[in-house]
């Protein structure tokens, strides 16, 4: 048997956010129908830095597969060397015999991934018409974040907040190109969360706090992304009390996620957590309920979104005859 090898070009050339978006979301119902088997991950840093990876595992029993994907971030001095300052690596195994069906790039699965999280988010948890759009953090998940979610709402105002005024405008720059709506720099996220309707943090999450629940106005959608480790935050803890959480994993987000803090600062308890997102999907629990209700959407990333992105890419490539095939048995 051999196993297939896609580089970070390769797998580029085969994602399709559209069709990811809908990955996920089955990747979501398979989660709380029962289907998936999702432990704990694991994080490794060096001591005294930031330096270090997570591994994130799961099986699918629908599809068939066990994947483990590696993340590592941190890597200040990488750029030196030509290297990122943090690589992802997905590992595709079938479940029926242990078998390494492929390894892949893990870069643009990482990203799309979770940039469909928060879209699905949206589909499910705000307002019909919420259309102005605040982003704090204009990174590349920043981008992502726009680029999936405007599939799902039709966004007519853009409002942008980042650490300085390069990264805002060089967001503006790029998508303004891809985005047909109005874009406003901020110069506080103060500006951009009182504007909008749905709110995203894709911060790195480890210069404090940044999100104030005074600024939040009633019938917002939030989506928690930039908080993925205990110790990063971006939302004040009390931001989380009296709105309606929802978890991609419930197990995953009190020990890691916004909703971590909101839960250790005392502002809610476990069982004030609305629902995790595959329930509201499957019809389980109610999204949202009305035109005024904040609603919270935290996650903090899951085995299943990389298992069943990596499934379907690979059996993409097989098809189109792409990678390179290596018999490690030989």
């Amino acid at each position: 048997m051999e196993t297939l090898i896609l580089n970070k070009s390769e797998v580029g050339s085969i994602i399709d956010i559209d069709a990811i978006l809908e990955y996920v979301e089955e990747g979501y119902r398979s989660f709380n129908k029962g289907l998936v088997v999702q432990p704990d991950f694991m994080t490794i840093v060096k001591p005294g830095t930031h330096s270090g990876f997570d591994f994130k595992g799961g099986l699918d029993m629908g599809g068939g597969y066990i994947s483990i994907k590696s993340s590592s971030g941190g890597y200040q001095d990488n750029p030196k060397l030509g290297l990122p300052t943090g690589m992802n690596m997905v590992f595709l195994y079938e479940a029926d015999t242990s078998y390494l069906k492929c390894i892949m790039d893990g870069t643009w699965i990482t990203g799309c991934r979770t940039a469909a999280a928060g879209a699905i988010s949206v589909k499910y948890l705000a307002r019909k018409d919420a259309s102005k759009y605040c982003v704090i953090g204009a990174g590349n998940q920043g981008r992502r974040q726009l680029r999936a979610i405007s599939r799902v709402r039709k966004l007519t105002d853009i409002y942008v907040w980042g650490y300085s005024d390069e990264e805002i405008n060089g967001y503006i720059y790029d998508m303004s190109k891809e985005i047909d709506a109005a874009f406003h720099p901020c110069a506080s996220p103060e500006e951009g969360v009182r504007n909008a309707d749905i709110v995203v943090t894709t911060t790195i999450g480890r210069k404090g706090a940044i999100v104030k629940k005074e600024w939040i106005k009633p019938g917002t959608h939030i989506v928690n992304i930039g908080a993925d480790m205990p110790d990063k935050q971006e939302m004040f803890a009390d931001t989380y009390k009296g709105a309606k959480v929802v978890n991609d994993s419930i197990k995953l987000c009190i020990k890691n996620g916004e909703t971590h803090h909101a839960i250790e600062e005392g502002f809610i308890k476990v069982e004030d957590i609305h629902a995790e997102i595959g329930e509201i999907i499957l019809g389980e629990k109610p999204g949202r309920e009305n035109d005024y209700e904040i609603t919270i959407f935290d996650t903090v990333g899951m085995a299943i979104q990389d298992n069943v992105t990596a499934a379907a890419l690979y059996k993409i490539a097989l098809e189109k005859g792409m990678g390179t095939k290596f018999d490690f048995l030989a």
